[in-house]
């Protein structure tokens, strides 16, 4: 079975081909942006009818913390539109009946009702800051549900919660909140520091889901039986949540990496600094449904993401 990873190189897809690549029945195809340019329909038409794909997982976007986002709107909901155009409409003209769209939580109203349903999605305003790339987003799982409503096609969608992990960007300035706290604690141990400042009160919660689980559930959507999936979902409201369904404070993830990375000094949060959304949790009720539950606990993850941290970390440097 050929099956092409949109996006390997990124922190899903490589999770994905990694799981992938241990079932020997599956060959792996993946292309680098040398290769295959995937905002040009024709390069990607190309690809699809050269190659013989039987799945494809489009994990490929353009991504960007709050910053990006903000500076660079129209080159997010461009080129993530593009994308999934491309991929998803190529996909269809090859006659591949399977692919799996991934999605992200920030698809929700600013303000749902925590946890977050599926439900909610398009029941009110969106998060101003990264709402180009939101739309996108909600625009690939509109397509997947259109072709499976004209063509008869098998498109999913998932919507995965806050990720992290192996291959995540731990760039001081860029990085997400997981990254960005593992550096600077692991920065502060090397130099023997007595405290760690935390941007905010550190009451804040959130939801952490290892990318290793991320892949195991997208295979999993992927593969399973379509009468249990169209079961568990609606025509027009097709996308699943996936995520640990439990959160915890940035106090304690804070205190939790402090043990983690074996910085014994004081952790102190700055409740002067913004604290942003103060609850954002995934309801995954239909996942569970649909038969697959997280494996990998907060403590174990951030375990496995600091060794990978520090066999990398020359990478991170500057």
């Amino acid at each position: 079975m050929n099956v092409f990873v949109a996006g390997h190189r990124g922190m899903v897809g490589s999770a994905i081909c990694r799981q992938l690549a241990a079932q020997p029945e599956v060959n792996v195809i993946t292309a680098s942006r040398d290769e295959l340019d995937l905002t040009s329909q024709l390069q990607v038409s190309e690809f699809f009818q050269k190659n013989k794909i039987d799945q494809v997982y489009l994990a490929a976007a353009k991504v960007g913390g709050i910053h990006a986002n903000n500076e660079y709107p129209a080159e997010f909901i461009y080129e993530n539109l593009m994308i999934e155009s491309n991929i998803i409409h190529s996909a269809y003209k090859a006659g591949v009946k399977k692919l799996l769209f991934l999605g992200s939580s920030c698809i929700y109203p600013k303000m749902a009702e925590q946890p977050m349903k599926e439900s909610a999605l398009l029941t009110g305003v969106l998060e101003p800051t990264n709402e180009p790339y939101a739309i996108a987003k909600i625009a690939g799982i509109k397509l997947c549900e259109s072709y499976n409503r004209q063509y008869g096609v098998d498109y999913r969608s998932v919507m995965p919660t806050n990720l992290y992990g192996e291959n995540d960007n731990f760039h001081p300035e860029n990085s997400h909140v997981i990254p960005a706290l593992m550096r600077r604690f692991h920065e502060a141990k090397i130099a023997s520091a007595k405290e760690v400042v935390v941007w905010g009160s550190g009451k804040p919660m959130r939801e952490f889901l290892h990318v290793d689980d991320m892949a195991a559930a997208s295979l999993f959507v992927m593969n399973a039986d379509k009468a249990v999936y169209d079961n568990c979902t609606e025509t027009m409201l097709s996308h699943i949540n996936v995520g640990t369904g439990v959160d915890c404070t940035i106090a304690e993830l804070a205190l939790t990496m402090a043990k983690v990375v074996g910085f014994e000094g004081e952790v102190v949060f700055d409740s002067t600094k913004p604290d942003g959304t103060p609850r954002k949790l995934m309801d995954v009720s239909t996942l569970e449904q649909l038969g697959w539950k997280y494996s990998i606990s907060l403590k174990d993850g951030l375990g496995m993401t600091y060794t990978w941290f520090l066999e990398h970390q020359d990478d991170f440097r500057g």
